[in-house]
């Protein structure tokens, strides 16, 4: 097939590289454009153009699709179908409508649970047993369109966002072009019921509320790893949670009520953070982190 490719995060790039492998022409690549990055502040590719350009595939990183030129040099394509995935910009009407065959999403969650920006983070925030790979043909509703294929992973007592999102980014680059490799098949409009959506996440959203339950805190710890970081205070000094247990335990929410495992009190029981990095240093195990920063029992986190 003849295909425009939309992406831009490492969510992307097994699908780029897959549709590429299946030998389908794709013909061209939009991504976001170079954002500066790191402590340089130099302005650095996204991993979708990367691989584009490995490829000597024409990358493409317009401000907006609105655009009446931008739309123009769309429609020349004249793609059979186009394939998108986090990619960060709206696509309007005109640009759903061109190619032969719609634009396809891949989405990562079985819609319509956890329609929006941030699937992976709300289901596992959230408890959720299972997620996966949803293609849908897309319409102008917030990933309201049609489905065309689904596949379910377990998720895991131990994944983080970091790790879900590498295997559904496989799982998303082989359906894809399982989908693609005959007759697409014809969709299926999606439930009424069970629809939620996933907010984008905020910086605010990494900080430890010791009020809550210790299973809540450890969710939020392997959700919002690695951005945008899950943290406490201590003495006024932001220490970074990487690694945290639900285990027994009592005591007033946020005070240390073992200072040689450093166990901390939440809602009815205790959370033993494994874990944690200092700003501007290395992330460290606890035992570690704890030998040249003892916390005595009874201090209390905020």
């Amino acid at each position: 097939m003849r295909i425009a490719f939309m992406g831009t995060s490492d969510f992307a790039v097994p699908a780029l590289s897959g549709l590429i492998d299946a030998g389908h022409d794709v013909i061209c690549v939009y991504s976001q454009p170079p954002r500066p990055a790191g402590r340089g502040q130099k302005k650095k590719v996204s991993p979708v153009q990367r691989v584009a350009e490995e490829r000597s595939i024409e990358v493409r990183h317009p401000d907006s699709l609105k655009d009446g030129d931008v739309m123009a040099a769309f429609y020349a394509l004249e793609t059979d179908v186009t394939v998108v995935a986090a990619y960060g910009l709206l696509l309007p009407k005109s640009i759903l409508d061109a190619p032969l065959l719609g634009c396809l999403n891949i989405h990562a969650s079985l819609l319509p649970r956890w329609r929006g920006a941030a699937p992976i983070q709300r289901a596992i925030l959230a408890g959720d047993s299972e997620t996966g790979i949803t293609i849908m043909r897309m319409d102008e509703g917030l990933d309201t369109g049609p489905i065309i294929a689904v596949e379910t992973v377990p998720i895991r007592d131990h994944d983080t966002a970091s790790s879900l999102q590498d295997l559904l980014a496989t799982m998303g680059g082989r359906l894809i072009t399982q989908v693609l490799a005959d007759a697409i098949p014809a969709p299926a409009p999606q439930a009424q019921e069970g629809i939620t959506y996933a907010a984008k996440l905020a910086r605010s959203d990494g900080r430890i509320d010791w009020t809550d339950d210790a299973m809540s805190i450890g969710r939020q710890v392997r959700a919002l790893n690695p951005w945008p970081g899950v943290w406490c205070e201590r003495d006024g000094e932001r220490l970074r949670v990487l690694a945290a247990t639900p285990v027994a335990g009592a005591g007033v929410p946020g005070e240390v009520i073992k200072g040689e495992t450093l166990t901390v009190a939440c809602a009815g029981s205790a959370l033993r953070i494994d874990r944690v990095q200092r700003a501007g240093r290395a992330v460290m195990a606890t035992s570690e982190y704890l030998r040249g920063n003892p916390i005595n029992k009874t201090t209390v986190l905020s």
